[in-house]
C-alpha cells in the first residue's frame, strides 16, 4: 500500500530500478556471489513475474552481436543462462513464514540455504555473511542494519524529560535488512499459520540459535515511492552500489 499506486498492475518486486526489475537487480547480486539456484515464492500478481521471465530477453539489458540475418546472437557476458528458477505458487494471503514453509520440499536436501524479502538492495559480501554464519554453527542469520530514514530517536526518563534525541541512523538502533542465511531445520520452528519473526524467531532467541550480522555499508530498502526515487537517482547516476555484478566485468 506504501508503493500504491505503483503495485496496482505489477507486484512489488517487478517495480522497475534504472532499467530493470528490483527482483532482477537481487537475482543478478545473488548470482554474482555464485548462487544461481532460485525458487521464487510467488503471491500477489505471480503470474507477471512468471511472465517476465517466461518472456525475458537478455540482450535488451546487454551488449551482444547478432548475425546469421538475425538469427545468431551472441552477448558479450553471461546473463541468466546458467540460472535455474523454480516458481512455486505459495497463496495469495500467505505470511512470509508460510510461504518459506511451503517451499520446504524444493530445498530438503539442502543442509543450509538463503533467503530474501525481495525488497532491500546492499553490497553487503554476502560470502562473509554465509562464512559468519557456518563459523557459529547456529540456525539462523539475518542481517542487521542502520536504517536511513530521517526520524530522530529519543531516550526518554521516568519523569517524561528527553534525555537524548538523535537522527536514527546515528543511533544504535538496528532493523532487519531482509537478507538471511538458514540451516534446513528452520522448519522445525516454523508451525501452522506462523509469521517468520514473531514466533520461530522468537523461539530460537531463547535457544541462542538466532545471529545477527552487522552490516554499515550501503543498504537500502523499496517500501515508499520516496525510496524508488532515491534507487533510480543513484543509478542514474552510475551509484548503483549494489551492483556488484557490474564493477567487475
Amino acid at each position: 500500500m506504501r508503493l500504491h499506486p505503483a503495485t496496482e498492475n505489477i507486484p512489488k518486486p517487478l517495480i522497475p530500478v534504472g532499467d530493470k526489475p528490483l527482483l532482477l537487480h537481487l537475482m543478478k547480486y545473488y548470482a554474482h556471489f555464485g548462487h544461481k539456484d532460485f525458487i521464487l515464492c510467488l503471491g500477489y500478481k505471480g503470474d507477471l513475474i512468471k511472465k517476465f521471465f517466461l518472456n525475458y530477453d537478455e540482450c535488451l539489458h546487454s551488449d551482444f552481436t547478432l548475425s546469421e540475418g538475425g538469427k545468431k546472437k551472441v552477448l558479450s557476458k553471461n546473463g541468466i543462462q546458467d540460472w535455474r528458477i523454480t516458481f512455486a505458487e505459495t497463496g495469495l494471503h500467505s505470511n512470509i513464514g508460510q510461504r518459506l514453509k511451503s517451499i520446504q520440499k524444493y530445498v530438503e536436501d539442502d543442509e543450509v540455504f538463503l533467503a530474501n524479502y525481495s525488497d532491500g538492495l546492499t553490497n553487503l559480501s554476502l560470502t562473509n555473511q554465509i562464512n559468519f554464519f557456518l563459523n557459529k554453527g547456529k540456525i539462523a542469520c539475518f542481517l542487521a542494519v542502520k536504517p536511513f530514514y530521517v526520524f530522530h530517536s529519543v531516550s526518554i526518563n521516568a519523569d517524561s524529560l528527553a534525555t537524548s534525541i538523535c537522527s536514527v541512523s546515528e543511533s544504535n538502533l538496528r532493523i532487519n535488512g531482509g537478507y538471511f542465511v538458514f540451516k534446513n531445520s528452520i522448519f522445525d520452528y516454523i508451525n501452522e499459520g506462523e509469521d517468520l519473526v514473531n514466533e520461530p524467531f522468537q523461539r530460537l532467541i531463547k535457544k541462542h540459535e538466532l545471529l545477527a550480522y552487522k552490516y554499515d555499508g550501503f543498504w537500502a530498502s523499496l517500501d515508499t515511492f520516496k525510496d524508488k526515487v532515491r534507487l533510480d537517482e543513484l543509478v542514474a547516476g552510475g551509484n548503483g552500489f549494489w551492483e556488484l555484478w557490474e564493477k567487475n566485468e
